[in-house]
């Protein structure tokens, strides 16, 4: 398929990226007139191998971003695509792209730049894995491995190339990855990707793509002065953006913790640690200085947690990924090396021991948690002179993040007085009551740990469900642990008709 298969008529000569600039600095934050919803994959016109390598991936119903992309990138359309995170938007430019391939040419035909060496590689497993019936190749070109490796696997032949920009270029220079048959350039987290650490770098590749390459950009934020620079290398693409004041990240819980003094935030990590490690987190930090510093002093204090940044080897990183994925590592704490587009599942817990150092970074980081329409729960510690960002990531989100709740605020339904004695009982376990008023998410259906009080707890029974309920909002303990204390306490109380522990 041409790059300007459906791009209004358009020419390879033409394709010399010249949009106006006044017309994308007109674009609002909206979609394209013209793009259509395709409520399922088996209507979107795709081969009958990838639709089955679809399905074996566990996909049921294309997302949003899905519905309304894919169709698009097919047809041959410049496309900038906007969703929020763990909405399946690695999976839009992965099925376009096998949908789009030749297999039976063993030249490289789509070419997909990621800002990190771990994105590229998950890219590179989720096409592999979705083309599985294809017998598709494809190769993560990437920084800290082994450049002779590259050559020989490209010299083979590689349908599609995942990678980072300077390594991609390397193999460009060295003519060891062939241009000619490219027919689709997509950039993973564009924002990333066109900012100043990687446009250069982006610009220099481009300069050897055929003419009528195809260009596919996606993020989780569209700045508007990234869509400006767009005019450069894009021809009248269909634009798939939701608002700004969208992006609040439904279903992830936002709290902030104030500390007023930097050396605070460590106490406040360690009395957060058995939360922690209920599921899995990731902590981030602004700097690699601070990661490794916070990870020695994690290790000093006997708490288990690993640690990752772009100053590790690549083999290291690897290592590190592969425990934290498994669930042999339960706390990892990071640089924004990780914020970007890596999807472990089971992440439900999101720090930032500092607060990013742009708005645009927030957004990627708490979509770590929550994925694909899981319950998430993101903490910020916050100190007096960080409350100015936190207010300006409130204002640009058009979202509100609440303080959490602490010592005081873990307070019963009323009309309860065994509950209220419960509740007066907490306070006197400060650590444990810090922990309990967040709550019960991990448990699929945690009202179904009430069905066997009803009948021993009477009337209270009633009130144990609304006190679920309000802590349910909060966030983040397990119900078992959360309702089991209660249970304690309340088998102790004589005044309770039938009282007695249930397990």
């Amino acid at each position: 398929m041409s790059g300007s298969a459906g791009s209004g008529g358009t020419t390879g000569s033409a394709r010399k990226r010249l949009m106006k600039e006044e017309d994308m600095t007109k674009v609002e934050f909206e979609t394209s007139e013209e793009v259509d919803v395709t409520p399922t994959f088996d209507t979107m016109g795709l081969r009958e191998d990838l639709l089955r390598g679809i399905y074996a991936y566990g996909f049921e119903k294309p997302s949003a971003i899905q519905q309304r992309a894919i169709k698009q990138i097919i047809k041959g359309r410049d496309v900038i695509a906007q969703s929020q995170s763990g909405t399946g938007k690695t999976a839009t430019f992965s099925i376009s792209v096998l949908q789009c391939l030749d297999i039976q040419v063993r030249e490289t035909q789509a070419l997909i730049l990621a800002p990190t060496r771990e994105l590229a590689v998950q890219i590179q497993k989720g096409l592999l894995a979705l083309g599985d019936y294809m017998n598709v190749q494809c190769h993560a070109c990437i920084g800290g491995t082994n450049v002779g490796e590259d050559i020989r696997k490209l010299d083979y032949g590689q349908h599609v190339v995942a990678g980072t920009p300077g390594r991609v270029f390397d193999m460009i220079r060295r003519r060891s990855l062939r241009t000619r048959a490219i027919k689709m350039l997509v950039l993973d987290e564009a924002d990333e990707m066109l900012n100043k650490g990687f446009k250069e770098q982006i610009y220099d590749v481009y300069r050897y793509l055929p003419p009528a390459t195809q260009v596919v950009l996606i993020s989780a934020t569209l700045p508007h002065e990234i869509l400006e620079m767009t005019n450069k290398f894009m021809t009248d693409p269909i634009r798939i953006l939701v608002k700004r004041d969208e992006l609040t990240l439904e279903g992830i819980k936002q709290f902030f913790v104030a500390v007023e003094r930097e050396e605070w935030k460590f106490d406040t990590l360690c009395d957060l640690y058995d939360t922690l490690t209920i599921t899995q987190a990731v902590i981030f930090c602004n700097t690699k200085r601070k990661v490794d510093w916070l990870t020695e002093k994690m290790r000093e204090a006997n708490f288990t947690v690993s640690s990752m940044h772009g100053d590790m080897p690549q083999k290291e990183r690897e290592s590190i990924m592969k425990e934290f994925r498994s669930g042999a590592s339960r706390v990892l704490i990071s640089t924004d090396v990780w914020a970007r587009g890596l999807d472990v599942p089971q992440v439900s817990l999101i720090i930032n021991y500092d607060l990013p150092n742009n708005r645009e970074l927030y957004i990627h980081r708490i979509g770590r948690s929550g994925r694909y329409g899981r319950k998430g729960v993101a903490i910020n510690f916050v100190k007096n002179d960080d409350i100015r960002i936190l207010r300006d990531i409130e204002q640009y989100y058009s979202t509100q993040i609440d303080e959490m709740p602490m010592n005081g605020e873990c307070r019963p339904a009323p009309g309860s007085a065994a509950l209220l004695q419960l509740g007066i009982g907490l306070l006197h376990l400060k650590q444990k009551c810090q922990m309990l008023c967040f709550a019960t998410y991990l448990i699929p259906k945690p009202k179904q740990f009430l069905l066997p009080l009803r009948k021993n707890l009477g009337a209270a029974v009633g009130a144990l469900d609304c006190w679920a309920d309000t802590c349910g909002t909060l966030g983040l303990l397990t119900f078992s642990h959360f309702l089991s204390f209660q249970l304690l306490i309340l088998s102790e109380d004589p005044h309770l008709p039938g009282s007695r522990t249930v397990r």
